[in-house]
């Protein structure tokens, strides 16, 4: 009963830092973009998303990280066999790969706070969709429990990936074309 106890919490804080990744870029986005308006609008907003960002971040986003990380910890404390699975091994290492990003988004929003500008907002929206694509794989690696079939799954991850980074461009196109 105590591991799913510990699964319920995970999933809960999962959704949340997905949430929190999700939110924290379309910040940066706008934040990027508020260079673009005359002085005075772009101070104020870039001090608005300052805000946002820090509460985001500090109150949501890196708690609900910590809680699913212990909770992922704690699950495999209390069934320790989950280490002997292969999909699990596939699951630990995209979660790494998500703990980087976390970091990483860490690091852009410190930047933006100072005032250095490295990433466009198109880059930034690409950047977006690589939350999207380390979710879609940890789901799939969860609940179908397989790590055997790589061409399968790496096939459809590398379509995926090609279908949310056009979409991305296509996007972009659009919004340069109605401006």
């Amino acid at each position: 009963m105590t591991y799913l106890y510990l699964k319920a919490i995970h999933i809960i804080f999962v959704v949340s830092w997905m949430a929190g990744l999700f939110y924290i870029v379309r910040l940066f986005i706008y934040h990027v973009e508020a260079n673009d308006r005359p002085e005075s609008e772009r101070i104020t907003l870039q001090r608005q998303f300052e805000i946002m960002q820090h509460k985001l971040w500090y109150i949501i986003t890196t708690p609900a990280m910590a809680i699913s990380f212990l909770a992922g910890i704690a699950m495999i404390w209390v069934n320790p066999s989950l280490l002997s699975m292969n999909w699990m091994l596939v699951k630990l290492a995209f979660v790494f790969g998500l703990l980087i990003y976390h970091f990483m988004c860490q690091s852009i929003m410190n930047k933006l706070k100072h005032g250095v500008f490295t990433w466009s907002s198109t880059q930034l929206r690409l950047w977006n969709e690589l939350a999207t694509i380390f979710l879609v794989a940890i789901v799939f690696t969860v609940i179908l429990k397989s790590a055997v079939d790589w061409i399968y799954g790496l096939t459809g991850l590398i379509v995926f990936s090609t279908v949310i980074m056009s979409a991305v461009k296509i996007y972009k196109y659009y919004r340069l074309k109605g401006k």
